[in-house]
């Protein structure tokens, strides 16, 4: 499998009680699908993973392929401590139909690089399935280092990297030392970085919301290389790249879901929803977004 394009981690809605609220989960998948994005991923942080039980994240996962059916390419994550966990959630995905699945370092063990590649090789050894590595040790505790891409590299299923460091050197290393794996922009206000390194596709929760001007700055550097457009696409994308990093992510996501008509539910403790003013603002910045790439698109602001 290539990773091309815009994939989008998709949110998990929730009910009034708090339960996985199933009909509104299919209508952001059918939404997903009708933005024309490229793919989607289930069980990744912005779908809240950690704060799900092993049967919803079952559950999520065969919905999700009920519901695509084909249509996209479905990465399912595996993210879990234990590696017996992930495995487990591996082979799930694999009977699910999963197309990859999204394989990270496993989070608070602080494991060393031998062991995050041991981890990565057991999953791949269980599944044979394409795999996206995901490195955020900010996330993590440590990162996927030079050893650690030495230990892996005869894995020939490990095909790409959603690389979230926020370190634009490791964009740099990745591209020169490792081309094998397909690089991925897993740190927003970077992707333009990501692009003009050559990365073929951008893993951003902001297009569960703002999918076209996703795309638009995808379609600008890797499709139309035209990297003067892409400057003042990604030029009116940072204020909500700004405001996603203020430290309400997750909550942030949901609420633009939420400006285009979405149903999400809030999120799961100890998470809090954004409160009015800060809803207020993140329309405001959506709004100014939409104007000026469409502008942009048309001509009337490209420089």
């Amino acid at each position: 499998m290539k990773f091309e394009g815009i994939y989008a981690p998709a949110i998990t809605p929730l009910t009034a009680d708090g339960q996985i609220d199933y009909p509104a989960f299919d209508a952001v998948l059918e939404h997903l699908i009708a933005s024309r994005i490229h793919g989607i991923i289930i069980g990744g942080s912005t779908g809240e993973y950690y704060a799900h039980t092993t049967e919803e994240r079952l559950a999520l996962a065969d919905r999700a392929k009920q519901v695509i059916a084909g249509r996209l390419p479905l990465i399912v994550g595996t993210g879990a401590i234990r590696t017996e966990d992930a495995v487990a959630y591996a082979k799930a995905a694999k009977a699910t139909g999963a197309d990859a699945i999204l394989v990270t370092t496993p989070p608070y063990a602080v494991p060393t690089s031998q062991e995050i590649a041991d981890h990565v090789l057991a999953i791949d050894a269980a599944t044979d399935l394409p795999i996206m590595l995901y490195n955020y040790p900010g996330r993590m505790g440590v990162p996927m280092d030079d050893a650690f891409f030495e230990a892996i590299a005869g894995a020939k299923n490990i095909v790409a990297i959603k690389e979230s460091s926020g370190d634009v050197t490791r964009i740099h290393r990745l591209a020169r030392h490792y081309p094998r794996i397909s690089l991925s922009c897993g740190w927003d206000d970077q992707a333009l970085e990501f692009f003009a390194w050559g990365a073929p596709s951008w893993v951003c929760a902001g297009a569960n919301f703002v999918p076209a001007e996703h795309i638009a700055l995808y379609e600008a550097c890797v499709v139309e290389k035209d990297f003067t457009k892409g400057r003042a696409i990604m030029s009116a994308m940072l204020p909500l790249m700004e405001f996603l990093d203020g430290g309400k992510f997750v909550q942030s996501i949901k609420a633009g879901c939420e400006l285009i008509g979405l149903k999400t539910g809030g999120v799961r403790a100890p998470l809090k929803p954004l409160d009015a003013a800060e809803k207020e603002t993140l329309d405001a910045i959506i709004q100014a977004l939409r104007a000026e790439v469409a502008a942009i698109q048309a001509g009337q602001a490209h420089g």
